[in-house]
């Protein structure tokens, strides 16, 4: 039986993004509300000792959801959103292998159709081992003018503190580089608009100037993969286990941020970001202003 996909003209490769996240504010991911208290999403882990940590948490279900309505919610030069160009939303998607949406993301027309995502995300999980911050809230009126009567509606809710790291990656499995670019897209401009309510947006981690970013591209999964564990809660140790991982290639180690074989080409920090950028602005001529 043959998988459905159509074929193309353009090669197909294996792409990854690897990266290191900052809240550099407060942020909210809800899980439950508990006795008139919105609680953040965490995970708990045990050490080799038998001790349990907790840790926060950005789901890999809930950026997955963040990045497909960027898509969605593109302007394009028709005044018009990509979504209602395309007639492809949440949860009535198009299903069609054309739509840049849905040809990484997946879809589903219930009874139908199904197109099977080739866009899966991991990580989440945060370095440091700080626990939540419960703060209180209220919730105003939209009145300028208010009477007496009429007064704001406390709540408390739990806030990940600002500062916290977050290693993430997203993996592209057998796309093209035009597909590749609604992801790189997706990718840079849901930065800005990841958690709940608000404040929103988390950025790149920096050192020396450098994101902590990766770009793979590959047939061959020659380099070593900068996933680190959840049980490492030491910044320190993290930044350069990261580092580490990302500069060995095929058993060795490489100083260049772009490495390059015949099957497998990685590029790291500012390399991989202005990659990422360059595809992002070719999504953006070719789906949203282009002619």
């Amino acid at each position: 039986m043959s998988t459905g996909l159509n074929t193309s003209e353009e090669k197909r490769e294996h792409l990854d993004i690897y990266a290191i996240f900052e809240g550099p504010q407060e942020l909210y991911f809800g899980d439950r509300v508990q006795i008139n208290v919105n609680l953040v999403e965490q995970i708990t882990l045990e050490s080799a000792d038998g001790t349990q940590i907790k840790k926060c948490y950005i789901s890999p279900t809930k950026r997955r959801g963040v990045e497909r309505r960027s898509l969605i919610w593109a302007p394009t030069n028709t005044g018009a959103l990509l979504g209602d160009v395309r007639e492809c939303g949440i949860p009535k998607t198009c299903v069609k292998q054309d739509c840049p949406i849905c040809a990484i993301y997946g879809a589903m027309d219930a009874g139908n159709s199904t197109l099977i995502g080739r866009l899966t995300h991991g990580g989440g999980v945060a370095i440091q081992a700080l626990p939540p911050e419960e703060k209180q809230r209220a919730m105003h009126p939209a009145l300028i003018a208010r009477k007496n009567e009429e007064s704001p509606t406390p709540f408390r809710r739990e806030y990940n503190e600002p500062g916290l790291l977050y290693p993430n990656s997203n993996h592209f499995l057998s796309v093209t580089e035009k597909e590749f670019t609604a992801g790189a897209y997706a990718f840079l401009d849901s930065l800005a608009r990841v958690g709940a309510g608000n404040p929103k947006g988390v950025k790149l981690f920096e050192k020396d100037n450098q994101p902590m970013l990766i770009v793979d591209r590959y047939l061959s999964p020659m380099g070593k993969r900068p996933i680190l564990s959840p049980h490492i809660s030491d910044t320190k140790q993290a930044i350069e286990t990261f580092e580490r991982l990302a500069r060995t290639v095929h058993g060795k180690l490489y100083k260049e941020n772009t490495i390059k074989m015949e099957r497998f080409e990685r590029k790291i920090g500012d390399d991989a970001l202005v990659y990422l950028q360059t595809c992002a602005d070719q999504f953006v001529q070719d789906h949203l202003q282009g002619s």
